[in-house]
């Protein structure tokens, strides 16, 4: 039993797939700086609304954000190399993004329908398109 191996044609896609590893870097630094900031600051986020208090421990919440940081440029590295695990952890952060985006929305509308349609596209271009980057980066076959 032999399987048919269909070649992968690059496409300007590609592009888009590399939006979406840039993307992740930047979301990643943002996110380790915000881990930073939590850290040296005080220990203890208060965040006062009608009717409720809630109660936020920083440096646990800056660990988290350290350790998600990492882990979206170590994403964004292995999918600039056409790694299948990078682009299925890229489509599945990228979908919580918009998920959190969601209940975003009411304090931030704006802002959260463009994180949504960002992420949506990224979500496209890398399930779409993903494999050409493995491609473009495969070496020339003789």
């Amino acid at each position: 039993m032999s399987t048919a191996h269909h070649p992968v044609t690059v496409t300007g896609w590609t592009g888009w797939a590399r939006f979406a590893g840039v993307i992740l870097i930047i979301n990643g630094v943002f996110s380790g700086l915000q881990g930073l900031v939590a850290l040296t600051g005080p220990d203890t986020y208060y965040l006062a609304t009608p009717g409720t208090l809630f109660l936020f421990d920083a440096k646990g919440w800056g660990w988290w954000n350290i350790a998600i940081g990492a882990g979206l440029i170590l994403t964004a590295v292995a999918l600039f190399a056409g790694a299948t695990w990078a682009r299925i952890t890229a489509v599945i952060l990228a979908g919580l993004s918009a998920v959190v985006q969601l209940m975003l929305i009411p304090s931030q509308p704006w802002w959260s329908v463009i994180v949504i349609a960002v992420d949506v596209l990224i979500i496209y271009a890398i399930i779409a398109h993903g494999e050409e980057l493995k491609a473009e980066n495969a070496p020339p076959a003789s």
